[in-house]
């Protein structure tokens, strides 16, 4: 127990640190304001006027958990949205009757991304992803459109875990805004780039039906003020 809390702390100093050598890239004003990099437009259309509320509340199932995803873990962030499903349907609640959010945030954003971001930043280095395919660092977002049979459990068999598959199911996904822009300031620093262009690029590189929130703490907070249980997914 003593050592998991010390791999947590060294986790969240990591963070702060990227935090202190991004702000000095991008300013400090963004960190004072989580929107001034979308200064003239809302994220993903999110502010109090238009109802920052309204896409949690979709959240209308009986049975309802937001899972927290702050780093890449294996294939934990996602077998345990799908366990959740699979168990509440094995207990008399269909699928669509309830819900799981996933919140990308911290080091677990890169998952929220397309397979070009992956190459051209090298996310698999970056973030300590290896594919399971090759055991490599990854150069593709291992669970996007994932192959048939490609994730299984034992036990079990196959899982169908892809982002896509959950999303299918029902599952909401969102991904930490304040993360992407300490991420790609970090990544721009170390690739000679421009901050702002990199972060401009990783939202345009987000896949599809993922959430851009102001921050995922800002998501978790709103997920369980909407009746969510909390689950750390990684």
């Amino acid at each position: 127990m003593k050592k998991k809390t010390s791999s947590q702390n060294q986790q969240r100093r990591g963070f702060l640190t990227k935090m202190a050598g991004s702000t000095a890239a991008l300013g400090v004003s963004m960190f004072i304001n989580p929107f001034a990099l979308h200064a003239g437009k809302n994220i993903n259309g999110l502010s109090e006027s238009a109802g920052a509320d309204d896409l949690f509340n979709q959240l209308t199932g009986k049975h309802k958990m937001v899972f927290d995803v702050t780093q890449p873990h294996g294939i934990f962030p996602f077998a345990w949205p799908r366990v959740f499903m699979m168990t509440n349907e094995l207990t008399g609640t269909p699928e669509k009757d309830s819900n799981a959010v996933i919140v990308f945030r911290h080091n677990g954003v890169p998952y929220a991304m397309e397979d070009r971001l992956w190459q051209k930043y090298k996310f698999g280095e970056a973030f300590g992803v290896n594919d399971h395919l090759t055991a490599k660092p990854a150069l593709r977002n291992p669970f996007w459109q994932p192959k048939p049979g490609e994730f299984k459990v034992p036990g079990i068999g196959n899982v169908a875990i892809g982002i896509n598959e959950l999303q299918k199911s029902g599952v909401m996904l969102c991904v930490c805004d304040m993360a992407l822009s300490v991420n790609s300031a970090v990544i721009a620093g170390k690739m000679n780039m421009d901050p702002a262009e990199v972060k401009k690029d990783f939202v345009a590189g987000l896949l599809p039906g993922i959430h851009l929130v102001p921050s995922g703490i800002w998501a978790l907070g709103r997920a369980q003020e909407h009746g969510c249980s909390y689950c750390f997914a990684s």
